[in-house]
């Protein structure tokens, strides 16, 4: 089956396929930048600490409506304030911390590109140090809906749409071009291309996990 025929299936298959807008680009953007350059397992677990240790107690916990111990994402406020020892005891690194707590000092401005373009919203996202073209992508991804943003430097996504339309995995240059005929809804084919369920061979040694409070 060719690349675009698989599409087409999985398409079908998903009529529901819907992509989320929170509104909320503080609360997309934190997250991202935790996720920065570690593998998943690192980013989900400092993330919880994060929440855990700075979230407040979720809507709903004080009344028995939510599970106990359900707590949200924490105000940039709160994290504009941790400590860079306190930030070492969550495990993230000294370069993702000092990008948290930039984008923290101006959160209030980057909520106003809520109603923005989704390019124009990027680029306002990236004249924060330590935020990029991924970073941006991943955000805008989840706060606005973006229907277009490819996270360009993500260390697997490239292989996997690569192998899904060609048969073969390519770099990030390789899967601009791959997606170029759907410009303005690259981000929803990415995501049929996700739900495919088809990914590359591994080759090569798994990336190793940091554990940063150790040092």
């Amino acid at each position: 089956m060719s690349g675009h025929a698989l599409l087409a299936e999985v398409r079908r298959r998903h009529p529901g396929l819907r992509l989320t807008r929170t509104r909320r680009v503080f609360e997309a953007l934190a997250p991202a930048i935790i996720e920065q350059k570690v593998t998943s397992l690192e980013a989900y677990r400092e993330w919880a600490r994060i929440v855990r240790w700075f979230g407040e107690v979720a809507p709903g916990v004080e009344e028995g409506i939510a599970p106990q111990g359900l707590r949200v994402c924490p105000s940039a406020d709160a994290l504009r304030l941790v400590p860079s020892w306190e930030w070492h005891r969550l495990g993230v690194d000294p370069a993702r911390a000092r990008t948290v707590v930039t984008a923290a000092r101006v959160a209030s401005s980057l909520e106003r590109t809520v109603d923005d373009d989704g390019s124009v919203a990027a680029a306002k996202l990236r004249t924060v140090p330590g935020i990029g073209v991924w970073t941006a992508a991943e955000t805008l991804q989840r706060s606005h809906g973006d229907p277009d943003q490819v996270s360009v430097g993500d260390y697997g996504l490239c292989k996997i749409v690569g192998h899904v339309l060609t048969g073969s995995p390519t770099d990030d240059d390789g899967m601009l071009e791959l997606l170029r005929p759907w410009a303005g809804q690259r981000q929803r084919v990415v995501r049929l291309v996700l739900r495919a369920g088809r990914a590359p061979e591994r080759r090569g040694p798994r990336a190793t996990i940091t554990d940063h409070r150790r040092r």
